[in-house]
């Protein structure tokens, strides 16, 4: 049986044109994933493209439903999972326009869906009889998949940054500056509002997950500008029009590695 490989689609990534697909609506023990899932082929590949916040973007980041996003995964045979984030620049390296690898997580969310393990069956099939398990979330990204992303840029002279701490964040407003400042000094590399708990959970469903994250613009408070949205936009887009370039590869040489 060959893995497939999910795409979740951060801001900016949505839809995906080259997709050969068909769009997927499919009932969740835990109500209603996010619309535009499409399953089909990128470079012969079996994928699945999931936009994390619906396919017009109207799920705010504390609102996205990730536990029926990533037990539909699940349920669609996913193995591997290639996350796609919008995230701003902490540290030096963590300029805006950056493709950071991040290798750890620190979770500053409040009030989410935290987990399958919640005590209660829902009928799910995939959690036995609704008990309590605990999870190691030491390497909160599956390392064997982030050496092959990593490999995959090296080849093909793409620069990334092979490593960070991800701050996650409640959202959906951007930090103050002082914030940004206690992120950094807790070690934090850049900061986002959608890693967890999507990391946790694909890890509490033997899912092997990554991220790819895109730096549209430094943190609140590290530069004399002033953070402008349109800016921000502006390099989201460019930054994924890029991203949208090489991702069929990406997937290609995920499956023969995973094959």
């Amino acid at each position: 049986m060959t893995a497939k490989i999910a795409i979740i689609g951060g801001s900016g990534l949505d839809d995906f044109e080259a997709f050969e697909s068909q769009t997927i609506v499919q009932a969740t023990p835990y109500g209603e994933h996010a619309s535009g899932v499409k399953q089909g082929c990128l470079n012969g590949v079996e994928c699945v493209f999931l936009p994390r916040h619906g396919q017009q973007h109207e799920q705010a980041p504390h609102k996205v439903n990730y536990r029926a996003n990533i037990h539909l995964l699940k349920q669609l045979g996913v193995h591997s999972i290639i996350a796609i984030n919008v995230v701003g620049g902490i540290s030096k390296k963590m300029a805006p326009k950056a493709l950071v690898i991040p290798d750890q997580i620190i979770d500053y969310t409040h009030s989410r869906e935290q987990t399958f393990f919640d005590g209660l069956s829902n009928n799910d099939p995939f959690i036995k009889d609704g008990r309590v398990e605990h999870i190691d979330f030491t390497y909160p990204y599956t390392p064997q998949l982030r050496e092959q992303l990593i490999g995959f840029f090296v080849d093909n002279q793409i620069d990334t940054v092979n490593h960070g701490v991800y701050a996650c964040t409640q959202g959906p407003r951007l930090e103050s500056a002082a914030e940004i400042q206690r992120l950094k000094k807790d070690g934090c590399d850049i900061v986002g509002m959608t890693a967890m708990p999507e990391a946790a959970l694909a890890r509490e469903l033997n899912i092997d997950y990554v991220s790819l994250c895109l730096v549209v613009n430094w943190g609140a408070g590290l530069t004399e500008e002033v953070l402008d949205i349109k800016d921000i936009m502006q390099t989201c887009a460019e930054g994924m029009s890029h991203i949208k370039q090489f991702l069929p590869a990406l997937c290609e040489r995920t499956h023969l590695s995973l094959a």
